[in-house]
């Protein structure tokens, strides 16, 4: 009899409809080792905590939704950082493709066991690619790391030539100039078999949560970025 792996699960959402194609049971994985000035899941960063689960119970709960999910849907693992909990991972990624279940990763790049990492991509129909910055300084500064394993993992995803979506949120006076735009623009030509470039703007609708957790926001002060100056920098992006 088949071991199935178990891993911690922050929550789970039935019927998304932005984070991949179509509908999508969406399941949020809990850790992450990324501190990112505009994340608005601080409650997710924490490993080992919240419900534990093993992959055969998720792909059941998945399975229960087929009829909503399989005219293009499929199911996405988010975070959180997904690639954290990586046999976990792969072995609900293996389940799902064995039940005919399209499959998609909501990732930052980072946090992965490489030794999982080239079977977790082979079995993943679709990787969306958080970009947190495209240089050294600005990425540490807003992660709080470094940008090591994000090109380790970029390296390995132009390899395996999975299909992507590229997002990036863009925050105002950090990220929000034409020169920067323009820079991320030459920066994502590396990339093959990109399906969607998606540029977010930045809200701060976590605050409170930071509040509960009693952690200090880092981007105290900053407004929200202005939406269609969001969707113009988008179109200067795609031109």
């Amino acid at each position: 009899m088949k071991e199935f792996k178990e891993g911690y699960i922050h929550s789970i959402e039935t019927m998304g409809l932005v984070d991949g194609p179509n509908i999508r049971v969406v399941i949020f994985m809990q850790g992450c080792l990324l501190r990112c000035s505009f994340c608005h899941n601080p409650d997710t960063w924490r490993v080992g905590i919240n419900k534990k689960m093993s992959s055969k119970e998720i792909v059941d709960i998945v399975r229960k939704y087929r009829p909503y999910i399989e005219l293009g849907g499929g199911v996405t693992f988010s975070g959180g950082e997904p690639l954290l909990q990586s046999e976990f991972l792969l072995d609900m990624l293996k389940l799902c493709k064995k039940a005919g279940i399209h499959t998609c990763i909501d990732t930052s790049g980072t946090g992965y066991d490489i030794n999982y990492l080239d079977q977790i991509l082979k079995y993943t129909d679709l990787v969306i690619l958080d970009i947190k910055s495209i240089d050294e300084k600005s990425y540490k500064k807003i992660t709080g790391k470094s940008m090591d394993m994000f090109n380790l993992f970029t390296e390995r995803l132009i390899k395996n030539n999975n299909k992507i979506w590229l997002r990036q949120v863009i925050i105002p006076s950090i990220n929000d100039t034409e020169e920067y735009i323009l820079n991320l623009k030459e920066y994502i030509k590396k990339f093959n078999n990109v399906e969607k470039i998606e540029l977010l703007p930045y809200h701060n609708m976590g605050i409170e949560k930071y509040n509960k957790l009693k952690i200090k926001y880092k981007l105290d002060g900053i407004n929200q970025m202005d939406k269609e100056k969001c969707k113009k920098l988008e179109e200067l992006l795609k031109k």
